[in-house]
């Protein structure tokens, strides 16, 4: 290593990554839902490092219920294309995060499991973490319904607001902003599951 402060090139071991927005993202993976759907509504924010800034290689998956509060059983959830399967809810999406942080998907509001608020379960890849990381998105639509739900009372009401997506009365379909912190002061409550298959307990 030589002195001064001249500027050296990274090595393998200074790299981040890995790169997902290279690898994971599919053709219409944030269409859980078809565009003519009439209960179609679009969930979109940006995901944000500890200093505020954005991650612009994210990958933000969503998991949840249909309307009716079930799991859909419909194929082709990694292979949206035409045909019949372009009518289909498959409740399963996979979006990267654009250049400046911001994510987008097109779903249907989620029915409650018996004692739980509606919720959509969200996996956030992204450089730099070593651990994917679990949270929940919860609509506004239903105050009652937020304030019975077991994991929303547990926690204070300005952690609480993190999973709480916020409303956005633009447009002819409703739209909710649901922005992710990694860290920092308006941190994302993260959820910690001893099983994958805990995180998908939406059922």
């Amino acid at each position: 290593m030589t002195g001064g402060s001249a500027a050296l090139p990274p090595t393998p071991s200074q790299t981040i990554g890995p790169f997902f927005g290279h690898a994971l993202p599919f053709a219409g993976g944030g269409d859980l839902a078809p565009a003519a759907h009439p209960g179609a509504v679009t969930v979109h924010g940006r995901v944000h490092d500890g200093a505020g800034a954005p991650v612009p290689d994210a990958i933000v998956e969503l998991w949840q219920n249909g309307p009716e509060g079930r799991p859909p059983r419909a194929p082709g959830s990694l292979a949206r294309r035409d045909g019949d399967l372009a009518q289909e809810f498959t409740g399963f999406g996979r979006v990267a995060t654009d250049a400046e942080g911001r994510w987008s998907a097109r779903t249907l509001r989620p029915g409650a499991r018996a004692g739980r608020a509606p919720q959509v379960s969200v996996c956030v890849f992204a450089r730099g973490l070593l651990h994917h990381l679990f949270t929940r998105l919860y609509f506004p639509d239903d105050p009652a319904a937020l304030a019975a739900d077991p994991l929303l009372a547990s926690l204070d009401p300005a952690r609480r607001a993190t999973l709480v997506a916020t409303a956005e009365p633009l447009g002819p379909a409703p739209r909710y902003r649901f922005d992710i912190h990694l860290q920092g002061e308006k941190e994302t409550v993260f959820l910690d599951f001893r099983d994958f298959r805990d995180f998908r307990d939406f059922r």
